[in-house]
């Protein structure tokens, strides 16, 4: 039996989970993401954290098949990060760099895609060739499966469904530097957004009036209890999410839409409000997409890590 290690690179935290071939979870942890310095030290930080526990536990070096390591960035095949901007990274070879501090072969990919790769291979995607998955956070990622196989892209930045055009109108930039991109209005943050643009524009009563800090989660139970100005906001939001899961299935033809990030944390009432505007505005051929919510929440990315070296390297 081989072991290797996936990780789940983000901006707060790194999530380092150990793994057995049959993609057994063995074990799990996290470590700060220091990036001072321009992120000098995040990899130097990682290696020692995984050959520390290797020794921590008498794990032999020739146990090990690999290290899979998902990054919040665009990366292509070749482990070439394209500029990480919240690690302080530049282009190079994280692949090779990280290689070259643990003494194992890695594999990287963007986060959001090996995030999906996990949902895909562990969680709501099992069973199927095709599948989108979208993570509702802060922002808006995506990763697509098109017949058993991750899309990456040229670049890396195959399935930035976060950053398609709804509103050509919008005059507020995205973080990206464009306008209207669906990160505006599906995100956590788009959604308050969107809810205090509302209020301002009306004088009906409210429950998120005068609150101290509106959260996407406040929107939610509001509607919940039944606030009118909650619910309207939320069609909005239901509105937006539908047109664009439609026009991004009407491309791939997925059997399944998994949802993920924290707003999915709304659960079941998310997917009814998606599903009435998705079947609105997708092509009929692509209509059939069943939805389902995320099942391997903050593991996904360790999950689809690991599998990452675990294709590349199993049997090496």
């Amino acid at each position: 039996m081989k072991y290797g290690f996936g990780i789940d690179l983000g901006g707060t935290t790194v999530k380092i989970a150990y793994f057995d071939e049959t993609g057994k979870m063995l074990d799990k942890w996290e470590i700060p993401t220091v990036t001072a310095n321009g992120g000098s030290q995040i990899l130097p930080d990682i290696a020692a954290s995984v050959k520390g526990y290797l020794a921590q536990h008498s794990i032999p070096d020739s146990d090990i098949l690999g290290l899979g390591i998902g990054v919040p960035g665009p990366v292509n095949a070749k482990g070439i990060v394209n500029k990480c901007i919240n690690l302080g990274w530049g282009v190079f070879n994280i692949s090779e760099t990280l290689s070259s501090l643990t003494g194992f072969p890695v594999k990287a990919g963007n986060d959001a895609n090996v995030a999906a790769l996990g949902e895909f291979w562990k969680g709501g995607g099992q069973g199927c060739d095709n599948m989108v998955f979208v993570t509702l956070g802060t922002g808006v990622g995506g990763g697509i499966v098109v017949e058993g196989n991750l899309l990456h892209g040229a670049h890396g930045s195959g399935a930035e469904i976060g950053h398609l055009v709804l509103n050509r109108d919008e005059t507020v930039p995205c973080n990206c530097g464009k306008y209207g991109c669906v990160e505006q209005y599906c995100s956590a943050t788009g959604i308050v957004r969107l809810a205090k643009l509302h209020l301002e524009g009306t004088d009906a009563p409210s429950a998120l009036r005068g609150v101290e800090k509106l959260t996407c989660k406040g929107i939610f139970d509001a509607a919940k209890d039944g606030d009118k100005e909650a619910l309207a906001i939320l069609d909005q939001v239901y509105r937006y999410m539908g047109e664009f899961l439609g026009n991004v299935c009407s491309v791939v033809n997925p059997e399944v839409v998994v949802i993920g990030g924290g707003v999915s944390k709304a659960g079941q009432v998310l997917i009814d409000g998606v599903v009435p505007y998705f079947k609105k505005y997708v092509f009929h051929a692509a209509s059939e997409a069943r939805f389902t919510l995320a099942s391997l929440g903050n593991d996904a990315g360790a999950y689809g890590a690991f599998k990452l070296a675990l294709d590349a390297f199993a049997g090496e």
